[in-house]
């Protein structure tokens, strides 16, 4: 797995910090709290972009898949949490009901799921292939 460098971690953990703040001043019903998460998703989904592996392991080629598709929910969450903003994006009451009002919780949830475990079992497949 190619390593961030400094500059890219520190960058990383900003991303990551910013969507807690988002996600969290949501909850309490801040209206600045979308376009805190929103750069927050998108800076640690651009440093995760930027690792890679050029291994042949297909475990860690698939975890790895895992991970990117994650950080897409991550976007796509933050999308919803913009949308979820008195219904910006026009849609007709009853959809917005069904489809966007609130739902961005679940999208995060899973995509933070699917980072936990492909984070761990990333970092035990590695330990493996250096044994």
């Amino acid at each position: 797995m190619r390593q961030l460098s400094n500059t890219e971690s520190m960058l990383l953990l900003l991303g990551g910090l910013l969507m807690v703040i988002g996600a969290g001043a949501f909850v309490f019903l801040q209206r600045w709290a979308p376009y805190v998460f929103a750069p927050g998703a998108v800076l640690f989904a651009a440093m995760q972009l930027r690792q890679s592996y050029d291994g042949s392991n297909f475990v860690i080629r698939r975890l790895r898949r895992m991970m990117l598709l994650s950080d897409a929910l991550f976007v796509v969450a933050a999308v919803l949490m913009i949308a979820n903003l008195d219904n910006l994006f026009g849609i007709p009451y009853m959809y917005y009901l069904k489809y966007v009002h609130n739902n961005w919780i679940v999208v995060l949830l899973v995509g933070a799921i699917l980072q936990l475990y492909s984070n761990h079992r990333i970092a035990n497949e590695l330990e493996k292939e250096a044994k």
